[in-house]
């Protein structure tokens, strides 16, 4: 089966601001490599597309010439839409769907293809909750036939409707677990518990940081200043920690934005 892969990347991310209301929630940083970054890794070998819709033009310019673009031109798809869109692009392919916004603790994905016999949608999948399939949680990537993409069109619609579940009631549903940790990096809190997990309990400091202070699982982007204290915390690339202060538990952004869980 000839398989194409499509990293989405258009959502506001709207339960993730204030981080999301000036940078997409794919370029958010996880361990100091962009989600979108980590996406594309997991996706490598494969004949790729990003779609983009919120500040699309920050994605475009992140991704530059390592994948086929499909900018939408309103409001978001959603993740079936997007794949409506990009349907001229994909072909008679099957799609390896990877949500942008998934963190995992490792980019091998292998598992999904393997054995594989093309005519059934397969989910990576965790244990729950929220158990949505047979106990299992989506771990952020799918694998779609193209039987199952040929009714798909550019309208707002998502692949839960469109079709998982058509496919589940079909009896042509896979779960393939995933051994490791996935985390979908949509609340602050599951975004900073992805860093932590990231720095795999120790700290995470990114060329051209400079730190004075006392790190204790940190994660510290570059170009940042820290002179105080950061404890379970992530701060952005160019972010401040001003002598005498302790970040705990929060996030910055720059010298004063602080997203506190």
């Amino acid at each position: 089966m000839n398989v194409c892969a499509v990293v989405l990347a258009a959502g506001e991310g709207r339960r993730l601001r204030p981080l999301t209301a000036g940078t997409p929630k794919a370029l958010c940083p996880v361990g100091n490599v962009t989600l979108l970054d980590r996406a594309l890794a997991r996706v490598a070998g494969l004949d790729v597309a990003v779609n983009a819709c919120y500040l699309g033009d920050q994605v475009v310019a992140a991704v530059g010439g390592r994948a086929h673009l499909s900018v939408e031109p309103g409001p978001p798809l959603g993740t079936a839409g997007g794949l409506g869109l990009l349907k001229p692009w994909i072909g008679d392919r099957a799609v390896l769907a990877a949500n942008a916004d998934a963190y995992l603790s490792g980019d091998d994905i292998s598992a999904l293809l393997d054995g594989w016999d093309g005519t059934t949608v397969r989910l990576l999948v965790v244990p729950g909750p929220p158990a949505e399939f047979s106990g299992y949680r989506f771990a952020g990537h799918s694998l779609i036939p193209p039987p199952f993409l040929a009714d798909l069109s550019p309208e707002p619609a998502d692949l839960v409707r469109a079709v998982w579940r058509p496919a589940e009631r079909a009896g042509r549903l896979e779960l393939v677990p995933y051994p490791g940790t996935y985390l979908d990096t949509g609340t602050p809190r599951d975004y900073l518990a992805a860093n932590l997990n990231a720095a795999a309990g120790g700290n995470l400091v990114a060329p051209g940081a400079v730190v004075t202070g006392k790190l204790d699982g940190a994660v510290i982007g570059a170009c940042a200043r820290i002179d105080g204290d950061v404890i379970r915390g992530v701060v952005w690339p160019g972010g401040v920690v001003a002598a005498g202060e302790r970040l705990v538990d929060a996030i910055r952004v720059g010298a004063d934005g602080t997203v506190p869980i």
